[in-house]
């Protein structure tokens, strides 16, 4: 009990230590507990927070905030537009193009698999063949149940996005447009005494705010490229996969390797073994080549790096609580666990030892 006791006043004798552990536990308990009510305002907040730099840098142009804030709105209102009425439909036609196709798709895999054993008898067998296509037929009718459920429920689906699409914009702009104030009203019911909260809070908020606005311009570049090789070589579904390869570097190390299985069976079902195939196949790796060795490093110069193992058990983590958020923050959030680990004081108030990155 005394060990227990000790500890407690080694690590908790200083209020700001206090107040920076109860602040964390209500930050991480609103979210986890009501993330589903406040979504939409979650979601705002994050779009806001991503747009704020571009109309930051229009401030620090010369141009007055409500100026600024509108130009900034209608940029975001416009590829809003786009996405929703020049994106999506592309995206969902091609959808239901490829359920369309899939059993001449797998009966076409089935003979290949079955042709096999003929071919490398000392490889594989009949047996193992057979087995691995009865595991494929029932992952396939397992996803037919899933979109056949998805579509059953789909009513309410719409419902929900037209919910957003009505409540997004209107929060966007007025944490846009009334930043300040809303801040100046959180500070007020914060002590005025707390150092390391905020010593904390600039060290992530500069770390969140590289990454999230790196991320989402990796984002766009690697669909636009995407989608400009794939398009050029005439693959279909060009803008569903091109969508996948943009979306997949959200998920470090794991995203790039399960995009790089359905744009290869892809490729493999409409050419076969042929050049085309093994053009595009190379054109694919490339373009995952230049992402990680060129435009991350320049996207990226600024964020500190984590160990590889943090960022995936980070990804299993807070993908596990919060879904796509808690895996498309999961880098930003480890890298507040780090902060936090590094300032929380110790022994005679000193800071904690840095954590390895």
């Amino acid at each position: 009990m005394n060990i227990i006791t000790d500890w407690f006043r080694r690590h908790f004798s200083d209020p700001q230590v206090v107040f920076l552990a109860l602040l964390l536990v209500v930050v991480f308990a609103v979210v986890f507990f009501l993330g589903d009510a406040l979504a939409p305002v979650l979601a705002s907040i994050v779009i806001a927070y991503l747009l704020e730099g571009l109309a930051a840098y229009l401030e620090r142009r010369g141009m007055p905030r409500l100026a600024a804030v509108l130009v900034v709105y209608l940029v975001f209102i416009a590829f809003l537009a786009l996405i929703l009425f020049g994106v999506m439909p592309l995206v969902s036609r091609q959808i239901t193009e490829l359920v369309q196709q899939l059993p001449s798709m797998i009966a076409e895999g089935t003979e290949a698999l079955l042709a096999l054993p003929h071919e490398y008898p000392e490889l594989v067998t009949v047996e193992q063949i057979e087995e691995l296509i009865a595991a494929i037929r029932s992952e396939v009718i397992s996803f037919g149940q899933q979109v056949l459920s998805w579509s059953l429920a789909s009513v309410v689906g719409v419902i929900t996005v037209m919910v957003y699409l009505i409540l997004m914009p209107l929060l966007v702009f007025f944490f846009l447009k009334d930043k300040d104030l809303i801040l100046d009203w959180f500070r007020r019911l914060l002590p005025r005494h707390r150092g390391i909260a905020g010593h904390v809070w600039q060290d992530v908020d500069r770390e969140i705010s590289n990454y999230v606005r790196g991320k989402v311009w990796e984002i766009l570049v690697v669909w636009g490229v995407s989608y400009a090789t794939f398009y050029a070589f005439g693959l279909n579904y060009a803008m569903l996969l091109s969508l996948l390869v943009g979306l997949s570097v959200i998920i470090p190390y794991i995203g790039a390797s399960v995009v790089t299985v359905p744009v290869l069976l892809v490729a493999w079902f409409q050419w076969g073994w042929g050049p085309t195939f093994a053009w595009l196949t190379m054109a694919y790796f490339i373009i995952q080549a230049l992402d990680g060795n060129v435009l991350v490093p320049l996207l990226f110069s600024e964020v500190v790096n984590l160990h590889p193992v943090a960022i995936i058990v980070a990804i299993l983590v807070f993908g596990g609580l919060w879904g796509f958020w808690g895996v498309f923050f999961a880098i930003p959030l480890a890298t507040l666990v780090k902060a936090v680990l590094s300032s929380w004081p110790r022994r005679g108030g000193e800071e904690g030892p840095p954590t390895p990155a």
